[in-house]
């Protein structure tokens, strides 16, 4: 099982609950071609097929063109995609678990390389603030459409 680096200077973990049925979560937050309808800081996205493991895609989110690929995927639970930008290394978990208040989403991801080390502090608010802003977005389409 693949895990973000517990050594890097930068890790944020965050959750949300959304009141949605796990299979509309998973199906959201799996179709990376439609992430820029419903996440305002994704620009673009270009993906050759579904997500599978070993699969490599890109999007362009707050200026910076990543290319992420699948590091493993356990379908409606669990996928972890990584990548290097910009002397940046990202390593990022998603968690899907239905719970009796709805689906619990848990993230958490690492940031790691030279730039980070020479901006901790900005680049983990620059992160926390990412990451906060998709489960806000994604638990508001998923409730929106369920």
């Amino acid at each position: 099982m693949f895990t973000i680096d517990e050594t890097a200077p930068v890790i944020v973990r965050l959750s949300t609950v959304i009141d949605a049925p796990l299979t509309t979560v998973w199906a959201l937050h799996t179709d990376v071609a439609g992430w820029p309808a419903w996440n305002a800081d994704i620009d673009r996205t270009d993906i050759d097929g579904p997500l599978l493991t070993g699969r490599s895609f890109s999007w362009l989110t707050h200026g910076l063109d990543i290319t992420s690929t699948v590091r493993e995927l356990v379908p409606g639970k669990r996928i972890v995609w990584g990548g290097t930008v910009e002397g940046i290394v990202g390593i990022h978990v998603w968690a899907f678990e239905q719970s009796d208040a709805g689906v619990v989403v848990h993230t958490e991801e690492s940031w790691s390389g030279a730039p980070v080390d020479a901006a901790t502090d900005e680049l983990g608010k620059a992160l926390h603030d990412s990451l906060e802003g998709w489960l806000v977005r994604l638990k508001a389409r998923a409730e929106q459409i369920a």
